[in-house]
């Protein structure tokens, strides 16, 4: 699976960490930056694109490393296709069901809030978990994504 990674400075080594810990999962990983640690960079400009590339890519996944992975999941959330849900507590309860009841193709984690253990967790159980075949879930995606302008 072809996943793209992007980070601000506040998730910069965690992006890194799992950069290298994804590519040994056997996984296609492009690292959309940033490329060096930077505090006073912003997120945008690393989300934006990341969340350009999964929708224009159905059969991709994107993860993003920040503070809090609020806002970038809400950045990433303006874009056609793109499903992206925030990671700042661990429950993988919740985990799974973004992937079961949304079919949530971005991760959005808040670095500050969680470890490098959790967070690789809970990227196994995301990437490990398929969409439900209940219709509603089909349904209701559908419906947000007709709503989306991007």
């Amino acid at each position: 699976m072809k996943i793209f990674l992007a980070a601000d400075h506040a998730g910069f080594q965690m992006k890194e960490e799992l950069k290298s810990w994804l590519a040994e999962l056997g996984q296609e990983v492009v690292d959309l930056g940033a490329n060096e640690l930077d505090p006073d960079d912003d997120y945008p400009d690393f989300v934006l694109p990341l969340a350009n590339e999964i929708s224009n890519d159905p059969d991709a996944r994107g993860i993003v490393c920040a503070g809090s992975g609020q806002g970038e999941a809400m950045a990433a959330n303006r874009f056609k296709n793109v499903r992206a849900t925030a990671y700042s507590a661990h429950n993988l309860d919740i985990v799974r069901l973004s992937r079961e009841h949304n079919d949530a193709n971005v991760f959005s984690i808040g670095a500050r809030f969680v470890s490098l253990d959790e967070a690789k967790e809970a990227i196994t159980s995301w990437l490990e978990t398929d969409l439900s075949n209940d219709p509603r879930h089909a349904r209701r995606i559908k419906k947000f994504e007709d709503a989306t302008s991007t």
